[in-house]
């Protein structure tokens, strides 16, 4: 069993997210905000904005003109774009490090929750559910716990291997067994500190749906269906490789059907190259 006060001593050396992503995310899903409240709370970040006007003026855009403020970004490439940028480069220092414990190279991680977050937005676009940058933002950070628990599952992962293999367990229910927390339990301690919303809270504490009933809850159920879809890119496959309760009613929740799949995921694949792209300019 971990102590808490170590996993508290983890956490606050932690590198937080930039409070932008705070800001950004109470307005952006709200039905009355504005492509110019969005930029007014982008343009005051200094580092933000040279960053983002660096990217947005890359060949990867391939603007006829170049965008000279936050203002012309947004209205040159969108502000849903936007947004994606931002909410990209301030998780990419918290989650581009190696994670021996759930053996993750280094950048491997990042490029997993970076694919998740954007198959989940592409199935809330196409359920055409409202809250559609939360559940991006959700996904890109559900598995923030595991940078902090990491050290713990490296030097337990024999007993947590053993259980899975020997006692058909999950993989997050051995790690809660052998180490008294699992990285969804702490990846929601993380988020509550970081006074994420309480929507937020739940999409990253739920996002495995250990607990079955949760796959009701939409949001959740997005979320963990895109984690669904990088697994069968073999995205995100570490040491735990697949070692995950799929729950199928989440994909019932939703209204998709087996037929779809192919569909969904031959739209992923076809921005696979872009998000390649976009990771090494983030």
């Amino acid at each position: 069993m971990v102590a808490m006060q170590e996993l508290v001593k983890e956490i606050k050396q932690l590198k937080p997210i930039p409070a932008i992503v705070n800001q950004i995310i109470e307005i952006i899903d709200k039905p009355d905000s504005s492509m110019k409240d969005i930029a007014k709370i982008i343009k005051y970040d200094p580092a933000v904005t040279a960053n983002l006007l660096k990217i947005c003026n890359s060949a990867y855009f391939g603007l006829k003109e170049p965008a000279e403020s936050v203002e012309d970004a947004v209205s040159l490439i969108g502000i849903d774009q936007i947004v994606e940028l931002v909410l990209m480069k301030s998780g990419a220092s918290v989650l581009g490090c190696k994670l021996d414990g759930y053996g993750f190279a280094e950048g491997a991680m990042w490029k997993y929750s970076v694919s998740s977050a954007l198959i989940a937005k592409q199935i809330a676009n196409r359920l055409s559910m409202e809250n559609k940058n939360t559940i991006f933002t959700a996904s890109l950070l559900k598995d923030i716990g595991k940078t902090v628990l990491d050290k713990f599952v490296s030097n337990s992962f024999e007993k947590i291997n053993a259980l899975v293999l020997n006692q058909n367990m999950g993989f997050i229910e051995a790690e809660k067994k052998i180490l008294g927390v699992d990285h969804s339990e702490l990846g929601a301690m993380i988020a509550k500190i970081w006074k994420f919303s309480p929507k937020m809270v739940t999409i990253i504490r739920n996002h495995h749906c250990q607990d079955s009933s949760m796959y009701k809850d939409k949001d959740v159920a997005v979320v963990y269906f895109a984690d669904c879809v990088c697994m069968m890119f073999g995205i995100g496959i570490g040491a735990d490789n697949i070692a995950y309760r799929f729950h199928k009613e989440a994909m019932e929740e939703l209204g998709i059907n087996a037929s779809e799949m192919p569909e969904i995921i031959i739209e992923f694949s076809e921005n696979m190259q872009k998000v390649e792209e976009l990771l090494n300019m983030v």
